[in-house]
């Protein structure tokens, strides 16, 4: 699923055209969400987050969670926990303080299932005010369905299906269409709940299994992909990683297909929960809520039947932020316009990787949309680790791709960037402690990679300012020549190294290196 970009290919001058439209991160409307801070007061969790959210894929400047058990007992007794509530409060004392001392704007406050259902939610929402200063915001079933859909469509703007978001004491549904929220639902299906519905297994399965067709009538069945968001889903996708043996532990735009997430939840079922979470490294907390949040899994793959299972981690906060951007910013790639803000504050020449990425791209070819974005981040992204040590900047390349929290990024296309900006520093890539991930992409993808990779390190060193000026290349893969048409300054600036590097390129190719000087 590929973000579409703005505008057909026409602009005023060859230097002012770019097909992903002009970057927005200085413009006033997007620096004006620069260091927003949000806080969700949920049923299990507490967090404040605060956004670099001046580029379209923003940046947690802050992230702080506390698992406060706000909505532990709620079914029971209608009322907070009161540990629950002395933890809430004192962590939001302490986000109020926090954000004063980053001197960023009034937070963006709202409450979720606990705070909206227990008997004693307004008191507490009146308390909260009065110690903190905070704007509580308690927010239906409904609007956190449209929320964390939003958040959804921040990481995935052409995300299709339907999101499923589960807390401590209710699961929201929301359809999601062409960058629009649909259909919504909400349900008591959070495991907070479940632990007190009465009776033995088999009546927690009929409940769970009853809630679940009621939702399926208000937002429909037969959707291709489902969208979990929650950290009780994050926990069981951690699991599918253990189990799998999966080599990339990074949860946003993790995909699983229905079969293999139903071997999970038979594995969870029959694996001792502790050593899981020594595995796995799951807090005591959350990992308490699993079995429960499974039997709602295996309920939903059930009844709506997805062909695919996606995580996000992106949810309620990022639709606030969502929320505030305006429709124009929102239509902008997510991986472009971070690539950009990354050029812009870490390179050593901010503006070079488009050039760079025009000066390469007829070794490349005609690529498609979903490709042709793939090698412009890597070329925007190519300098971004010169600070780093010589020796370790391919594989300081990689991590940083592979483990950043960008969106619109799955992680075959995650790899596919690494490997290329590896190869931006290095020629040879036997050995290395990346190749278990090198697995998640295809023969024809790790041969692309290497030549993208080859053809940076080649052009990167050939021009100070733009590679154009020198010369310009062009491949004829039929007659399997690598031509360079030198410009009279372009064959003073082809020394030993760009000659080496070149015919390396030449070489990845399986083409005859030809030199022309002007």
């Amino acid at each position: 699923m590929t973000p579409k970009t703005e505008g057909p290919r026409e602009a005023t001058t060859a230097d002012d055209w770019d097909p992903f439209g002009k970057p927005l991160f200085d413009d006033p409307s997007a620096r004006a969400l620069s260091r927003v801070g949000v806080v969700d007061v949920g049923s299990n969790s507490v967090r404040m987050v605060v956004f670099d959210g001046a580029a379209r894929s923003p940046a947690y400047f802050y992230n702080e969670k506390v698992m406060a058990g706000l909505g532990q007992g709620l079914a029971e007794t209608g009322r907070l926990n009161p540990r629950g509530r002395e933890r809430a409060l004192a962590a939001l004392r302490r986000f109020a303080m926090v954000a004063k001392g980053m001197d960023i704007g009034p937070l963006t406050c709202v409450a979720t299932a606990a705070m909206r259902d227990a008997k004693d939610g307004p008191e507490f929402r009146r308390q909260i005010e009065s110690e903190t200063g905070l704007h509580l915001h308690i927010i239906d079933g409904a609007e956190e369905a449209r929320l964390s859909a939003q958040g959804v469509l921040l990481g995935w703007p052409e995300a299709q299906g339907l999101i499923c978001d589960i807390g401590g004491n209710s699961m929201e549904l929301a359809e999601v269409s062409n960058g629009r929220v649909g259909r919504r639902a909400t349900s008591q299906l959070g495991p907070f709940r479940l632990q007190q519905v009465k009776g033995g297994r088999k009546d927690l399965i009929a409940h769970i299994r009853t809630q679940i067709a009621e939702l399926a009538k208000v937002v429909g069945t037969g959707h291709e992909r489902i969208y979990l968001v929650g950290g009780s889903w994050r926990a069981v996708a951690r699991l599918d990683m253990e189990r799998r043996n999966y080599p990339l532990l990074v949860l946003h735009e993790y995909r699983m297909a229905p079969d293999s997430v139903l071997k999970t939840l038979d594995w969870i079922e029959k694996s001792d929960m502790n050593q899981l979470r020594a595995k796995t490294g799951t807090s005591a907390a959350r990992m308490e809520l699993v079995p429960l949040a499974a039997m709602v899994l295996r309920e939903l793959i059930d009844t709506l039947k997805p062909a695919e299972i996606d995580v996000s981690s992106y949810g309620i906060r990022e639709g606030l932020l969502y929320e505030q951007m305006p429709e124009r910013l929102r239509r902008r790639d997510p991986l472009i316009e971070a690539c950009r803000h990354a050029e812009k504050t870490q390179a050593r020449i901010p503006g070079f990787g488009k050039r760079l990425h025009s000066f390469i791209e007829p070794v490349m070819g005609t690529v498609p949309p979903e490709r042709f974005r793939l090698h412009r981040a890597a070329c925007l992204l190519h300098d971004t680790t010169w600070r780093t040590h010589p020796d370790y900047r391919a594989e300081a390349c990689f991590d940083n791709v592979t483990r950043a929290n960008m969106a619109a990024l799955n992680h075959a296309e995650r790899v596919f960037i690494g490997l290329a900006l590896l190869h931006r520093y290095k020629n040879s890539r036997t050995g290395s402690r990346f190749e278990p991930l090198f697995t998640l992409l295809t023969p024809e993808q790790i041969q692309e990679a290497e030549t993208l990779g080859k053809a940076m390190r080649f052009a990167a060193m050939f021009a100070i300012q733009d590679p154009q000026e020198a010369g310009t290349l062009t491949h004829d893969p039929k007659k399997a020549t690598l031509t360079l048409q030198l410009t009279r300054r372009g064959a003073e600036l082809y020394g030993e190294v760009c000659e080496s590097r070149f015919q390396s390129l030449a070489s990845t190719l399986k083409a005859t290196a030809v030199v022309q000087r002007g």
